[in-house]
């Protein structure tokens, strides 16, 4: 543990989870990424996965500690579902961090140093110049991750819906608006500028404490970035410190994030994701979703009156 850690206490609970339907017309399979991290930030009380009708599977850990599932389908509609409840802590990002300064790359450990590299979607090389003269005065380490989150949030439009998958930061950039994949490989990019190691992480994002009324559910992309030792949420979609993330994978860009990848002849043709925030012990793995027992979306954060 980083001596900057505060421990948490996990004292809320979320359910979290997917529900994906695969048509296939020949030989496919698909590598799926949705089962959430190990991580200290929050506690798998209950979880469950559903591989079609017991397809056959080869599961595996990558090089960014993401758990993987390469799946076979069958030919004709192949459905997966995955479903968790899940403790966290009712504290905000990086709570009781102090504001920490940049690491020299000579002193940082050697299994960070490929995040301060350029990447696929994350291309830093093609956006010094910018970085420079828009943060080059402004104090190294957490101060100036803050500064990017905040011009990004503040310049780049979000527009639901419109994501593409050739798209580079550098391309956003240039286009001014995107979904938070493109803000989180926007500030990836800018802060690897500086040596600063940084990963793209996915995951689920309840609205706790910050109600969502489009009632959007959906996969969420982020970045962290290493200093004092310990990896820090920077979340430019939001720039505001937000409550009960479940990291699922992370790794140098998207292509490390990827939900699923497809191989062969096969089209994903239902696509279905919640996080929300429930009472502990009111629901299961399993259950049919129930909104009325939803207890997010709200101003206020709702404590479980059982804990």
């Amino acid at each position: 543990m980083s001596p900057f850690t505060v421990p948490e206490r996990l004292d809320l609970t979320v359910r979290v989870g997917c529900s994906l339907a695969y048509e296939s017309t020949g030989p496919a399979s698909v590598l799926l990424n949705v089962r959430p991290r190990a991580d200290g930030r929050h506690h798998v009380i209950a979880e469950a996965l559903t591989l079609g009708n017991d397809l056959h599977s080869d599961e595996f850990t990558d090089s960014h500690g993401n758990a993987y599932y390469r799946v076979a389908l069958d030919r004709g509609t192949n459905c997966f579902r995955h479903d968790a409840i899940i403790a966290v802590s009712s504290k905000p990002d990086n709570f009781g961090v102090p504001v920490l300064a940049a690491q020299d790359p000579g002193s940082l450990p050697l299994a960070v140093l490929r995040y301060t590299l350029p990447s696929r979607y994350c291309d830093s090389d093609k956006l010094i110049n910018f970085a420079w003269e828009k943060f080059g005065a402004v104090e190294h380490g957490w101060t100036r991750v803050q500064a990017i989150s905040r011009w990004i949030h503040e310049n780049i439009e979000y527009r639901y819906l419109s994501g593409r998958p050739d798209l580079s930061a550098w391309d956003i950039l240039q286009r001014g608006y995107g979904v938070c994949r493109d803000f989180a490989h926007l500030a990836v990019a800018l802060n690897r500028t500086f040596n600063v190691p940084t990963r793209y992480v996915t995951g689920h994002l309840p609205d706790i404490g910050f109600p969502d009324p489009e009632g959007h559910m959906d996969f969420h992309a982020y970045a962290e970035v290493f200093l004092g030792g310990q990896w820090l949420t920077t979340d430019a979609r939001f720039h505001v410190p937000r409550i009960g993330r479940v990291t699922v994978s992370c790794g140098m860009d998207a292509v490390d994030g990827a939900f699923s990848t497809i191989y062969g002849g096969a089209t994903l043709t239902y696509f279905q994701v919640w996080a929300y925030q429930v009472p502990r012990g009111g629901v299961g793995v399993g259950d049919p979703l129930d909104l009325s027992k939803r207890m997010d979306n709200t101003w206020a954060v709702q404590f479980d009156t059982k804990l």
